[in-house]
């Protein structure tokens, strides 16, 4: 008798504990719902999500955007100049070699008077224009006659130090003085080498 009172008194307690219980439950359930209805409704209030973020990348942007223009002005500057020099350098190079070009055709005994073609005179004038684009045609046969006029007496005056010299910015005559002649010397051979081009261009 006693433990039927007992189990009965259990079920009893059990149930007045759901029924307490129950509405607890669902004021949380109310109150999440509120929550998130507060959430959504605190959100226009205030600024979007966004916008300090991008307030920061534009002030950052801002901020850096003196110190990169200057740094691409800067290097764009010098890119310019160098480009500007190597533009120039080969049209140079270029207008040059047309000359050349010009006077093989019109002058073949140039190359043959210097026992070459005119396809190796080019090719070696081309190789030349290379590190010295201001060099003439005129100035790189005249380098190939003083060669073969002087370099059998004088073995350090050859076509390469000769265009060494000219490329350095130094005259014919002073490139000769340099590799050894006298200033009378100089100008006797380059007066000599001068009637040889003339006369190779006589048709």
């Amino acid at each position: 008798m006693r433990k039927k009172f007992l189990l009965f008194a259990a079920i009893l307690m059990a149930g007045a504990f759901a029924i307490a219980t129950t509405p607890n439950a669902a004021a949380q359930g109310k109150g999440h719902g509120g929550g998130g209805g507060g959430g959504r409704g605190a959100s226009p209030s205030g600024p979007p999500s966004s916008v300090g973020v991008d307030r920061g990348i534009g002030r950052s942007s801002d901020a850096s955007m003196g110190r990169s223009d200057t740094g691409r002005g800067n290097a764009s500057d010098k890119s310019n100049g160098r480009s500007d020099v190597g533009l120039e350098r080969a049209r140079m190079a270029s207008d040059n070699l047309k000359a050349a070009d010009n006077d093989l055709r019109k002058h073949p005994r140039i190359a043959s008077d210097l026992h070459m073609n005119a396809n190796n005179l080019r090719a070696g004038y081309q190789a030349a224009l290379v590190s010295n684009p201001h060099l003439t045609f005129g100035n790189y046969v005249a380098a190939n006659r003083l060669a073969r006029n002087l370099g059998g007496r004088n073995p350090n005056i050859t076509r390469a130090a000769i265009l060494a010299g000219l490329a350095n910015g130094d005259s014919l005559g002073r490139t000769l003085q340099n590799l050894g002649l006298s200033k009378d010397q100089s100008k006797a051979e380059i007066k000599r080498a001068e009637l040889q081009m003339k006369e190779s261009k006589r048709d």
